[in-house]
């Protein structure tokens, strides 16, 4: 889960990291007043900036300086519904001007590749970290982190180091990389990136910006994170799926997709695809693992699921019956036709089903004696890909 960049400095100053005082605004005239109360306290230039989870927001006219109130309800009316990289904008974060001596790099990162944690950090903050690692690559430092020692003062003072960051910044960015470890750690974080880690005309080391991504795996532990999920703009058919369990992901194509084992659906989305292209480009619509079981709640979950997208013009169940033998996997799916049924919710749309492995002969005589109108079944994967791909282009 990626957060708002407000968000990430809510999270760093829990950790006593600095950050600019701001506050959240969703209307240009809730900006203004949040201008008047620095104005009082004696801050008469902020700092207007977009939330939106992606980057470029400064490239793209969403991060802007006011230098009064009513330039900062202006700003904010500028920016407020502004569409940045596909992402609207439906508020800003208004925040003190900062005044900028020199701007840094940093980040804590999962190594995947090398199984490690990695830590960047450059004496070029303020742009992009690939574009400074294209043009200036000796900038650029990066410090394997060791998962038991972690980082500790001196740690935190090497990395500092080795970006190349001025001696009067060390001791201040020193204090803050070694805080930031501890959320990193502490929130079951996989990015805690800064840019631009500033040097203020005082002396004092901030972090400017701040992007944090949160481990989803860990979510059982972190039950506090939930509340930083962002509702508004989470698709209804995925946010409907979490809350029944289930693993699905909305795509843009127009083929249900039902499977168990996220490799088995990994493989029908590519099979789909592969077929779709001689029906007219026809794709998968989505991305749905209802795991081991094929019970038939699971399954009429699973259904009601993809069948509630509109863009869903036939569906195919791919299912490789392992501890869940076939002939389950069949009365799940003749059962959740009928839950479906007594739910309210009229099955119309063709269903293709693809069912192997454990029992299942006996599966698809318990199918073809159900004789569900909209449900044909078909031997083989790529064979099945095919039909599905073709009922959606006649969009039956």
């Amino acid at each position: 889960m990626d957060l708002f960049e407000h968000q990430a400095k809510e999270l760093f100053a829990e950790y006593g990291v600095p950050v600019p005082a701001g506050k959240i605004a969703t209307t240009p005239e809730e900006a203004r007043a949040i201008a008047e109360e620095f104005a009082a306290a004696g801050t008469s230039r902020v700092v207007v900036k977009a939330q939106v989870k992606t980057g470029g927001r400064g490239k793209a006219g969403g991060v802007k300086l006011a230098d009064s109130p009513a330039d900062a309800e202006e700003k904010a009316r500028q920016i407020l519904g502004m569409d940045i990289k596909g992402h609207t904008v439906h508020k800003v974060l208004v925040e003190e001007a900062s005044a900028i001596a020199s701007e840094f790099y940093f980040s804590f990162l999962l190594d995947r590749a090398n199984r490690t944690f990695l830590s960047i950090c450059s004496v070029e903050g303020g742009m992009e970290i690939e574009e400074v690692a294209a043009t200036k690559p000796e900038a650029v430092a990066q410090v394997p982190i060791n998962a038991l020692t972690g980082v500790d003062r001196a740690k935190a003072r090497e990395i500092a180091t080795a970006g190349r960051l001025p001696a009067e910044a060390l001791d201040g960015a020193a204090e803050l990389i070694e805080r930031l470890w501890a959320a990193f750690v502490d929130e079951d974080a996989t990015l805690v990136e800064v840019n631009p880690l500033i040097l203020t005309a005082d002396g004092q080391v901030k972090a400017l910006d701040g992007k944090v991504t949160l481990d989803g795996n860990a979510a059982f532990r972190q039950p506090e994170h939930e509340a930083l999920e962002d509702a508004a703009s989470a698709d209804p058919l995925e946010a409907k799926a979490k809350a029944k369990d289930l693993n699905y992901v909305k795509l843009d194509g127009s083929v249900g997709i039902i499977g168990n084992g996220a490799g088995l659906v990994m493989s029908t989305l590519d099979v789909v695809a592969y077929a779709g292209e001689r029906y007219g480009g026809q794709k998968p619509a989505n991305f749905l693992d209802i795991g081991g079981g094929a019970s038939a709640e699971v399954m009429a979950n699973g259904m009601e699921i993809v069948l509630g997208d509109p863009s869903v013009k036939s569906v195919f169940i791919n299912v490789f019956g392992g501890i869940t033998s076939g002939d389950a996997v069949a009365n799940g799916i003749v059962q959740a036709v009928k839950l479906l049924g007594d739910r309210g919710e009229t099955v119309d749309r063709p269903i293709v089903v693809r069912l192997d492995g454990n029992n299942a002969e006996e599966g698809r005589r318990i199918l073809n004696e159900a004789a569900i109108s909209v449900i044909e079944q078909v031997e083989t994967m790529d064979e099945a890909a095919r039909r599905a791909a073709e009922l959606a282009s006649q969009g039956v």
